[in-house]
């Protein structure tokens, strides 16, 4: 005879879980009800055959085992896009009225194959063993974060799981329409740049080399600017140069790495050492106070850094997670380090029953106009409301700082290329018109 799993309130509300035997669903439900429960989900315990270890298992190891013998490698954590996703579907559903674990079973069928359906899957076998929900979501970091799971964990403290849900959804979709405008608009400025540096290396490498043959066929003494044109020429081709022209074939053959290689694996290296440098808590620190430091950029970072943490810690507190827990979750989901040691001072400070505020205007890391906000919540008792505010306000003035950074990039781009490009005309005909004037 089947055994069916059920979840059920007791007569005084109180959530039961337990199995029974029944020959189908209907009769399971019966028994259920006769015992004086109110069934909430129910059903059917697959009998598990023998052989591979168990899903957690497989899990651990990178992979998940599935049905056939199947086995899928998952590299990486879910993308920020799959998982707002998801969330928004999981509200709908909670929102819809369908038992948790139902909502998991549609939700894990639509995913395509890879970390997120795996970890749905481990996570419907989960909390159909008894386990709540964040807590299931708890054991795949990668998927679901700390600042997911403690929200989750609210919601089902507070039996307001589909309200928490659909303010979770609101908070990613935000965070990453935010990021998804920052990113769009440098895009094309880092196009405009790409190809502006390949056609200013184009002439180094093809063009100048033309002119240094002529150069050397007359004999003739070079200004200043030519000769140095020609050595970053030489530098950049290196050992390709004998192969554009080079009469003897020993053209700068002590060069054998051509110097546009370095330049175009820099990029690559810069950035594996600031990556290197930021794994450091030392590195971090120094990057990221040098990051707020620098003209322009260090604005921009300044305000999208306080949109992210405001909305982060208003959403919390909303959620119902206890204060402190809320400002340690902030600080740990801080990317600015500054900002990280900022909250954590106000942790400590409202632990001993201090201001939340004043923290913050000691560490000069906010405008007083945000400390004055966040003191005004924090005395009518409307933090969180006020906090969401200071976010919406700060996404407008992000907004506003992308769109000004792209309109005076493209002014300055047009005159740095410019500049290049006729710093490279100038050197290159100064030596023709000195020779016209010998000539003459």
């Amino acid at each position: 005879m089947p055994t069916f799993q059920f979840e059920a309130l007791n007569d005084s509300g109180k959530p039961q879980k337990g199995t029974i035997n029944a020959a189908n669903s209907d009769e399971a439900l019966a028994r259920i009800k006769s015992q004086g429960f109110f069934p909430t989900s129910i059903r059917e315990q697959k009998v598990k055959k023998g052989g591979g270890g168990s899903a957690g298992g497989a899990a651990a190891g990178g992979g998940a085992k599935k049905k056939g013998g199947q086995i899928t490698i998952n590299i990486g954590g879910v993308s920020q896009k799959h998982l707002t996703l998801f969330t928004r579907q999981l509200s709908t559903l909670q929102d819809a009225g369908l038992p948790i674990l139902r909502s998991l079973s549609i939700l894990e069928q639509q995913q395509k194959p890879g970390l997120m359906k795996d970890t749905l899957g481990l996570v419907h076998e989960d909390v159909s063993s008894g386990a709540s929900l964040s807590d299931a979501f708890a054991k795949h970091p990668k998927a679901f974060n700390n600042l997911y799971t403690k929200m989750i964990a609210a919601g089902e403290v507070g039996g307001v799981l589909d309200l928490i849900l659909q303010r979770l959804a609101e908070f990613l979709e935000k965070a990453a329409r935010l990021k998804r405008r920052i990113i769009s608009a440098m895009i094309y400025p880092a196009a405009v740049i790409s190809v502006a540096m390949i056609i200013v290396l184009g002439i180094m490498i093809l063009i100048v080399p033309k002119f240094i043959e002529i150069f050397d066929d007359f004999d003739t003494d070079m200004p200043k600017l030519t000769i140095i044109l020609i050595d970053m020429s030489k530098w950049l081709g290196g050992s390709m140069l004998g192969f554009l022209g080079a009469k003897d074939g020993t053209y700068n053959q002590d060069q054998m790495i051509p110097g546009i290689l370095w330049v175009l694996l820099a990029p690559f290296f810069i950035f594996f050492a600031v990556k290197m440098l930021r794994k450091t808590s030392g590195g971090k620190a120094v990057f990221d106070r040098l990051t707020l430091m620098t003209p322009i950029l260090g604005g921009l970072v300044r305000k999208a850094t306080i949109a992210k943490f405001t909305r982060t810690l208003g959403t919390l507190v909303n959620a119902g997670v206890p204060i402190l827990d809320a400002i340690t979750i902030t600080a740990e989901t801080t990317a600015n380090n500054v900002y990280s040691n900022a909250l954590m001072d106000v942790h400590d400070s409202v632990r001993q029953g201090d201001s939340f505020a004043e923290p913050l205007r000691k560490a000069k890391v906010c405008d007083p106009l945000v400390v004055n906000m966040i003191d005004v919540g924090e005395e009518t008792g409307d933090l969180d409301k006020m906090l969401l505010k200071i976010a919406d306000n700060y996404d407008e003035e992000v907004d506003v700082a992308v769109a000004g950074l792209v309109s005076l990039l493209e002014p300055v781009m047009v005159v740095v290329l410019g500049g290049i490009v006729g710093a490279i005309v100038i050197a290159l005909f100064l030596p023709l018109v000195k020779l016209m004037q010998s000539v003459m």
